[in-house]
């Protein structure tokens, strides 16, 4: 064999190159699996930036509803899940809330009520650990789909944690391509703690708007109860509140005189003309334990607790209460009761705490406001005594000079028929000083004191009625009527006074009252005479029975009569009513 055969590697020319198989195996295999692990490294990319996506997405708003349907939404796109959901945590169990995706509005409402919180859902609140599966169906813990709803298959469950407290869970269900991953897990939990961050900010968000709006509502019951005109000062501190608290209904109750017994002085919201006057034992309530406390009552749903009642269930089946007392400088002003409807959001002690610090503004804005009244007041009544004291010191003994005066000059004309006129001026002047007086006395009675007297009782009557027509009455008080008049007949004078001038305004049809009241040591009178259509075959007799007998309880009379001629109208005779009782 010549040498020339043979390469200088010894092998001879043009004889293939053999390789032994396994280790070109060993490389291809090396190389396939170079290439999946990068594929697995560049899927892997991809869905931390679908993670980071997800979070910009959570993170891109401030508005607690907002925040709530990105997260359901993100989670949806990250895992390729075709339906989701967040269930909200109810403080009492279950669920609060349920923002779903991908079920639309017809299907939904096809489907029925949001679910509870049973089955898998359940499983979940009862126990806040992922729950991920293959088939639902498969678990014993399911409970099944209401008809009408999607059929759904696989499933992966993940709690929603705000610091240390369960928010709620993270529902989804029907990956495309197949079950939920451990790695779908993995990133849906750490969507979920991002989630948490992201809702727990919302509610710092809503709550310093809830702030500023309830201090907003401060400013504005100051800025209005400091002011001359504007909303009476409970109503505005009503309406201010229901506004702000996102309530139902609000009142505003007041002890009554006896403190036996709360009142409702106001009310807003649904239904509340009738609470409006509405009065219940203070005892149970939880208006009485506010003011027995002096400290702000705050009740998750009134309905799990029968120990104290609450007058808002009267009329509206509330869950939700809070109870914030009006605390003013010597004693309990009263009590805002703020309800929401059974199972709506509850109040929280963040709600509590800013209310009741409104509360603590509208009692000291009261306090302003009733200082300044009564420094309005005292101002008025001194420019009153001013007046009834220049009209009593002056006016009347002037008028009293006169009238003796012209006494005396119509004695001494004797039978001259200029006497009887100078008689009927000397008169004139007479009526006109017990006028006076009696302008005195409502000048210096009517803002002061309630003293319970005849005086200030008749008057209170003709302030009650006045509303009812349409000119004011003429009123005459004559004789010693405060020192003679007793007690128990002064509320029989008031309903004797209200009943027949109710009768004038109704029936009459009168354009002129006159109402005298006439005390002696003996006897008390009191008249009224219209000038309107006369008694006739009227209705108005039906209401002079008790009047008569409250006359003949007391062994006097009443007597009606036509009015005098110079009394009575065109359209009518008129009417003289005389009540008349003994006082000795």
């Amino acid at each position: 064999m010549a040498s020339d055969d043979f390469g200088a590697d010894g092998l001879r020319r043009g004889a293939a190159l053999n390789f032994v198989d396994g280790p070109r195996l060993e490389l291809d295999e090396l190389l396939t699996q170079l290439v999946d692990r990068a594929g697995d490294v560049i899927a892997t990319q991809g869905r931390l930036r679908g993670l980071l996506a997800a979070n910009t997405m959570i993170s891109g708003d401030v508005a607690l509803p907002a925040v709530l349907r990105h997260i359901v939404e993100a989670a949806c796109q990250l895992v390729d899940a075709r339906y989701g959901a967040l269930g909200v945590l109810a403080p009492e169990g279950g669920l609060q809330e349920f923002i779903h995706v991908g079920i639309d509005d017809e299907t939904a409402a096809r489907i029925g009520p949001l679910p509870a919180g049973k089955g898998l859902l359940g499983a979940l609140i009862d126990d806040p650990r992922p729950i991920r599966l293959p088939r639902m169906s498969e678990d014993l813990r399911s409970v099944g789909f209401p008809p009408d709803h999607p059929p759904m298959s696989s499933f992966l469950g993940v709690p929603v944690r705000v610091r240390d407290e369960v928010f709620g869970n993270l529902y989804l269900t029907e990956r495309t391509g197949g079950e939920f991953t451990a790695e779908d897990e993995e990133l849906v939990t750490a969507l979920a703690a991002t989630a948490g961050v992201a809702i727990e900010n919302a509610r710092l968000f809503e709550q310093a708007g809830r702030q500023q709006s309830w201090l907003h509502a401060s400013m504005q019951i100051t800025r209005q109860l400091l002011s001359v005109d504007g909303e009476e000062p409970l109503k505005l501190i009503a309406r201010q509140t229901q506004q702000v608290a996102d309530a139902d209904i609000v009142t505003v109750v007041l002890p009554t005189a006896s403190g036996r017994r709360l009142m409702v002085e106001v009310a807003s919201g649904t239904r509340a003309e009738e609470l409006t006057g509405y009065t219940y034992p203070v005892e149970h309530t939880l208006a009485g334990l506010a003011f027995e406390s002096g400290r702000a009552v705050l009740v998750g749903d009134v309905t799990e607790d029968p120990k104290f009642r609450v007058h808002l269930s009267e009329v509206l089946p509330v869950g939700p209460v809070m109870v914030l007392p009006l605390v003013g400088k010597h004693q309990m002003r009263g009590a805002l009761v703020i309800g929401r409807l059974h199972g709506r959001e509850r109040f929280d002690e963040a709600d509590l705490a800013m209310a009741t610090t409104f509360a603590n503004h509208a009692a000291v804005a009261l306090e302003l406001a009733d200082a300044r009244t009564d420094q309005q007041r005292v101002v008025l009544l001194e420019d009153r005594d001013r007046i009834a004291r220049d009209l009593h010191d002056h006016v009347i003994q002037r008028l009293f000079a006169a009238g003796l005066t012209v006494q005396s000059v119509a004695g001494g004309l004797g039978e001259d028929p200029r006497a009887e006129r100078l008689e009927r001026v000397v008169t004139g002047i007479d009526e006109t000083i017990r006028q006076i007086r009696t302008s005195i006395f409502e000048l210096r009675g009517q803002l002061g004191p309630e003293t319970g007297t005849a005086r200030s009782r008749l008057l209170g009557v003709l302030a009650e009625v006045a509303p009812l027509i349409s000119f004011e009455p003429r009123l005459r008080f004559s004789g010693p009527i405060d020192s003679v008049v007793p007690e128990p007949v002064v509320d029989d004078l008031e309903a004797v006074a209200r009943e027949l001038l109710t009768n004038v305004a109704r029936h009459a049809q009168a354009t002129h009252v006159d109402v005298a009241l006439t005390a002696s040591p003996a006897e008390l009178v009191l008249e009224v005479l219209d000038d309107g259509v006369g008694m006739g075959h009227s209705e108005r007799r039906s209401g002079l029975a008790n009047l008569r007998q409250r006359a003949e309880r007391r062994d006097g009379s009443l007597v009606i009569s036509p009015a005098p001629t110079q009394e009575s109208s065109s359209s009518g005779e008129g009417t003289h009513v005389r009540w008349t009782i003994p006082l000795s």
